[in-house]
């Protein structure tokens, strides 16, 4: 971890000296390959003031420039500057070229017989030419780091956006369900202590899972199986002989990460909706694994009075969850709800990809 940091940290650094190297090459070495051409030393004084001079308005263009003029708003002012920044390096280079006389000097050096005549502006071209390839360079360069900083800073604030947002979805489908069992286990005292102890146990294992594993990004499908199972034999307690509840888990378990209390909302919405206390009803949870797939089939007895919808608020949790598998695993899943089967149930079928 820490060599990528100090990997990610000086790549930007390496970049530009391997840029600086390259024109380097250009100006000094490349020059020297002739050996049959002696070139007067004025010309690598010149070579080293242009070089220090392109060095300059790059960092001028890409630190000062751009950010205070081009990305403000304010071209014209940016426009006039390079004219200015432009005209100030010809300016320089100029004296050199004629104070020096250097165009005679380097004509000599190509053409010791003397025949020809100098070219008293040959070295503009060139020099032009090298000005715009190094303030084109350096606008891009300064415009492609503000859009990496504004693409960091809309993907941080997307993250906050996304967690804050998983926070407030996750308090939603929490219930009021440990108050109610409270008041189940308190009835229970009064006839069989020994399962009312049982459910005590439960209880305080399910609330040791909403405080501290769901703190976390992931937690472990045994973990969040374990806390379903729990959920399940804690909401039977208030059930009567009418009411048949049936989990099937898989058998062996492969253990994987899973977003916690993802699976809740499924089967709390069966027990919300399918469970009547004056005609039989029916919950079927199936829970099986396909490699790094989990699928989920939750069926339950339709009341029609009951039935949740989730274009309604009474299906505010199935709601919810569909938003909260739209941010955690985007793409990654397959949520299908039947209303109605051919059995007279409420159907449910998730695939989630693990991986």
């Amino acid at each position: 971890m820490a060599v990528t940091l100090f990997s990610r940290r000086y790549v930007p650094v390496l970049i530009h000296v391997l840029g600086w190297f390259l024109m380097g090459y250009l100006l000094f070495f490349s020059q020297s390959f002739n050996s049959e051409i002696q070139f007067p030393r004025l010309f690598w004084v010149r070579q080293c003031l242009f070089f220090g001079l392109m060095v300059g308005i790059f960092y001028l263009n890409s630190q000062r420039l751009v950010p205070r003029l081009l990305l403000q708003g304010q071209t014209s002012q940016y426009i006039l500057a390079l004219l200015a920044v432009i005209i100030v390096v010809i300016i320089l280079v100029g004296c050199v070229e004629f104070g020096f006389d250097l165009s005679t000097k380097m004509h000599r050096a190509f053409h010791p017989d003397g025949k020809g005549k100098p070219k008293l502006y040959g070295w503009l071209q060139p020099t032009l030419f090298t000005i715009f390839l190094v303030l084109g360079i350096s606008t891009s360069v300064a415009m492609l780091l503000k859009w990496q900083d504004d693409a960091n800073l809309r993907t941080a604030l997307e993250q906050a956006k996304t967690t804050s947002e998983l926070s407030f979805l996750k308090a939603q489908i929490n219930p009021h369900f440990f108050f109610n069992t409270l008041n189940n286990i308190y009835a229970l005292t009064l006839i069989d202590t020994e399962t009312a102890r049982e459910a005590i146990h439960r209880l305080s294992r399910m609330m040791r899972y909403v405080l501290y594993e769901t703190q976390s990004g992931t937690t472990l499908l045994s973990k969040e199986l374990s806390f379903v199972s729990d959920y399940i034999q804690l909401m039977q307690l208030r059930l009567t002989d009418k009411v048949s509840v049936t989990l099937n888990t898989p058998s062996p378990l492969h253990d994987q990460p899973i977003a916690p209390m993802l699976l809740l909302p499924f089967v709390e919405n069966a027990f919300k909706h399918g469970v009547s206390a004056m005609h039989p009803s029916r919950i079927h949870i199936a829970i099986e694994q396909e490699q790094n797939k989990l699928l989920l089939d939750v069926h339950n007895t339709l009341f029609v009075e009951k039935a949740p919808s989730l274009e309604t608020g009474n299906g505010i949790g199935l709601t919810n969850t569909r938003r909260r598998l739209d941010l955690l695993y985007p793409d990654q899943y397959e949520l299908q709800i039947n209303e109605h089967t051919a059995a007279g149930e409420y159907h449910v079928h998730l695939t989630l990809a693990l991986s």
